[in-house]
């Protein structure tokens, strides 16, 4: 009985690797994040960051506005004059710095995914309409983000909070109708490529309506970039929430936040360096997470790492 021959033609091996199954998108999406170190230490960061902000309750047994003049500005354990009941210490009013820290975790987070979800539908919305359209609808969408982008972001909050006021609803509320440029910049320019597509032109020839072709068609195209987007942007509109609260414009004092607790350690920052230190590190920790996480969901989403 004759043996197969082992050799292969070249249209052979052409039809066999024609065969292979590719890997679909969950798996790859799943593959590259085993590879990747800084997006396991972002998920981690930003997994425990959230349980401390759902648990805060639990967390401690402390109020983080409840104020002790018996155990002010006790520093974090093992330091010297520390109290074990407060491991990180106190502040000038004798407030647990920890639950202040988990508390305000709650504040930051609210923040940053409260008004990133405003400005982005915002955003999306009138980048789709005026990628999709052009004409006079795309250039009075344009100028008014050109508009908003020759004022520099943080006078512009403090322009708009000085007027209305500080407040945590405030503060979404302005963070997320101003933040919808960088969303609608990014969608038009991938709206004007996808709407001269076949798989568009086809919709369209078979009576599809503009805000089904839209929405339906082209809007599933650009979700990749809009969430590489949101990622960045949670990040900074964390930070823009510290600064307000910093400068006093953010939420109420009595409300913890870190932003807030940055600027009420600035006075003690000689004798008391835990007051500023350890809510930044919070902030810092947290920012650098979803960074890095920004930074992974862009090289995955790549086009050119999809082919």
């Amino acid at each position: 009985m004759m043996e197969p021959s082992n050799n292969t033609t070249k249209s052979e091996k052409h039809a066999v690797e024609i065969k292979k199954p590719k890997k679909s998108s969950n798996s790859r999406f799943l593959y590259d994040l085993k590879k990747s170190t800084k997006a396991k230490f972002a998920i981690i960061v930003i997994f425990i960051v959230s349980l401390f902000a759902i648990l805060a309750p639990i967390l401690t047994p402390y109020d983080p506005v409840t104020t002790d003049l018996m155990a002010r500005l006790k520093p974090p354990v093992p330091f010297r004059y520390s109290v074990v009941s407060h491991p990180l210490g106190t502040d000038a009013l004798g407030r647990d710095i920890w639950a202040r820290i988990v508390y305000g975790a709650r504040v930051s987070l609210l923040v940053g995914i409260t008004s990133v979800i405003i400005s982005g539908c915002i955003g999306v919305t009138l980048g789709l309409i005026a990628g999709y359209f052009g004409g006079i609808v795309d250039d009075i969408i344009m100028r008014i983000a050109d508009i908003l982008l020759a004022f520099p972001f943080i006078l512009l909050m403090l322009a708009v909070l000085a007027v209305i006021g500080p407040g945590l609803g405030n503060m979404i509320l302005v963070l997320g109708l101003t933040g919808w440029v960088s969303y609608a910049r990014v969608v038009r320019g991938e709206v004007l490529s996808l709407r001269e597509k076949e798989f568009v032109e086809s919709a369209r020839s078979l009576g599809a309506s503009n805000m089904r072709i839209i929405f339906k068609h082209i809007l599933p195209n650009v979700v990749n970039s809009v969430i590489v987007v949101a990622s960045f942007a949670v990040a900074s509109t964390i930070i823009t929430e510290a600064t307000l609260s910093f400068l006093g414009l953010g939420v109420k004092p009595t409300t913890p936040t870190w932003g807030m607790m940055l600027s009420e350690g600035r006075e003690y920052i000689r004798q008391a360096w835990w007051l500023t230190t350890l809510p930044g590190l919070a902030i810092g920790i947290t920012v650098l997470g979803i960074n890095l996480l920004g930074d992974w969901l862009r090289d995955v989403f790549d086009p050119r790492t999809l082919l």
